[in-house]
């Protein structure tokens, strides 16, 4: 597909244990940012935050949807795994106590890595993460009962051209508040050509139900007060996660923690306030150094 943007940022791949992960980074001087993604989306997304957030951090984004197998129903790609590999990215390209925001799965994903896996983080922001009630921990893994595989594997994957795309996109509530740029982003960087002249998802619905069937692997909530960085948690007004994901529950157990509402926002804030989103990054990991 046609870039439509101006991105200038730098592409680039690290080793991690027997695979590659791609990533994205911005900027070259100040204090190293992780910005990991949320389940079935792509890096690129971050872009309207990191081009802001690049003039005082460096900032590196990870893509997490291609760089091992994911089959859903052999219970996708473990949650822990993503955590080992981005430390190893970090640790590979030199990220020493990174500040590191995490969106939905991204944030679940930062706090098994603070937690488990050495990261080390100076301070995280955690939006909307992947907290499910624990009974559902404890089931055994079936896509029919994750709330959000079972959703994610329907989803549409074929559209004649952007446009067309876009126009179911902005009909569907998910995507009814994003804002145009990162919109563009999406139409630009999460889809691609197919045969048939085309596009699909460049993160299509089975490999994304197999990323959300990953998180049932381990039970985060053991692991929040394990986590020894400050950490600032963000939830949308009227997001649909909060019938059923407790985050001042959470809240409540990080040592070091705040709660913030976005109002107006749902599950998805980066995507539909990436200007305030920025800020709030901004706010808190400047105070926090």
């Amino acid at each position: 597909m046609e870039q439509k943007i101006e991105t200038p940022f730098r592409q680039g791949a690290a080793p991690v244990e027997g695979a590659e992960l791609a990533y994205i980074e911005w900027g070259a001087d100040g204090p190293p940012l992780l910005l990991l993604h949320a389940t079935g989306f792509s890096p690129h997304l971050w872009h309207p935050l990191a081009r802001e957030l690049s003039r005082d951090f460096r900032v590196v984004a990870p893509y997490f949807c291609a760089h091992r197998d994911c089959e859903p129903e052999a219970g996708g790609l473990p949650w822990p795994t993503l955590a080992r590999d981005v430390t190893a990215l970090a640790r590979g390209l030199g990220l020493s106590r990174p500040f590191v925001a995490g969106h939905s799965m991204g944030g679940t994903v930062a706090v098994i890595a603070a937690a488990l896996c050495g990261l080390d983080p100076a301070a995280m922001v955690l939006v909307e993460p992947i907290f499910l009630p624990q009974i559902l921990y404890t089931a055994p893994p079936s896509i029919e009962f994750h709330p959000l595989a079972k959703k994610s594997i329907k989803r549409r994957n074929h559209w004649d051209n952007a446009e067309e795309a876009r126009s179911y996109l902005r009909g569907k509530e998910l995507f009814s508040r994003w804002d145009d740029e990162v919109m563009d982003l999406y139409l630009a960087h999460g889809m691609e050509k197919d045969r048939g002249g085309g596009i699909t998802l460049a993160c299509p619905p089975r490999r994304e139900a197999g990323l959300f069937m990953g998180g049932m692997h381990l039970d985060p909530w053991p692991l929040l007060p394990k986590v020894e960085a400050p950490v600032l948690v963000l939830e949308g007004g009227i997001s649909g996660n909060r019938t059923y994901i407790d985050l001042q529950k959470a809240v409540s157990l990080f040592p070091r923690a705040e709660y913030r509402e976005v109002p107006g926002a749902g599950h998805l804030i980066p995507m539909e306030k990436p200007a305030e989103t920025t800020e709030i990054l901004r706010e808190f990991f400047l105070g926090a150094r």
